[in-house]
């Protein structure tokens, strides 16, 4: 008996390949630096996304795509802090986004008018480890409410990831939770990862964070 196997998954992977690399050609193009961000499912992307757009959306010409699994209650949320569209993915139960539809979402932003593009991916620490959006970086979000051991659980994630916002730092006095051992676990799996640590909600360590945005905005932008 003949047996053929057909490798689907690298096809589809090879196909991703090709789509991201027209979204990272289009925002080259225009000066736009995106960034992935990615995390377990309640790290607080989105309320981050909104302290950010509140805060220097304008200033720094943020646009933002967000991927869901069924609603898109997080792009209603993003929406009333900018006058921008917010581009709302509805996966229909598949665990990431994939670069075809970033592409696709890309239509509904200026791309003139636009210095920095959030990707809000789907809460998800494995699917999205794989998939490359045609981004700058990928952002994981971690927050304090998880375990230590997320990054040792989770490593491609941590490996193909540029820098770790450690996420809810306000709750650190309620929780038994070692940041220290968390950021060691994260530096074991990537040594390059550098760390931000902040509560959105208390806005607290948000300097940082938006002072790293500026610097990418004005590099990208300088390289276009």
């Amino acid at each position: 008996m003949a047996i053929q196997t057909i490798e689907v998954r690298e096809r589809v992977m090879a196909r991703n390949d090709e789509f991201a690399a027209q979204v990272r050609a289009r925002l080259a193009e225009h000066g736009v630096a995106a960034f992935n961000l990615v995390s377990s499912p309640g790290a607080g992307k989105t309320t981050l996304l909104e302290r950010t757009l509140a805060a220097v959306g304008e200033e720094l010409e943020i646009a933002v795509i967000t991927g869901d699994v069924q609603t898109q209650n997080d792009a209603e949320r993003l929406a009333a802090h900018t006058r921008r569209i917010v581009s709302a993915v509805i996966t229909g139960g598949a665990c990431h986004l994939d670069a075809l539809q970033v592409l696709t979402a890309l239509d509904a932003v200026d791309l003139d008018r636009t210095r920095l593009l959030f990707i809000e991916n789907v809460g998800n620490l494995v699917c999205p480890a794989n998939w490359d959006l045609g981004e700058r970086e990928k952002i994981v979000l971690f927050s304090v409410t998880e375990g230590e051991d997320k990054p040792l659980k989770y490593p491609a994630m941590f490996k193909r990831a540029g820098h770790v916002v450690m996420t809810k730092t306000d709750l650190l006095e309620y929780v038994p939770f070692d940041i220290h051992a968390a950021m060691a676990n994260a530096l074991a799996v990537n040594p390059e990862l550098a760390f931000f640590e902040l509560s959105a909600l208390r806005s607290r360590g948000l300097r940082d964070w938006f002072d790293f945005l500026r610097r990418a905005a004005a590099r990208e932008h300088a390289g276009a």
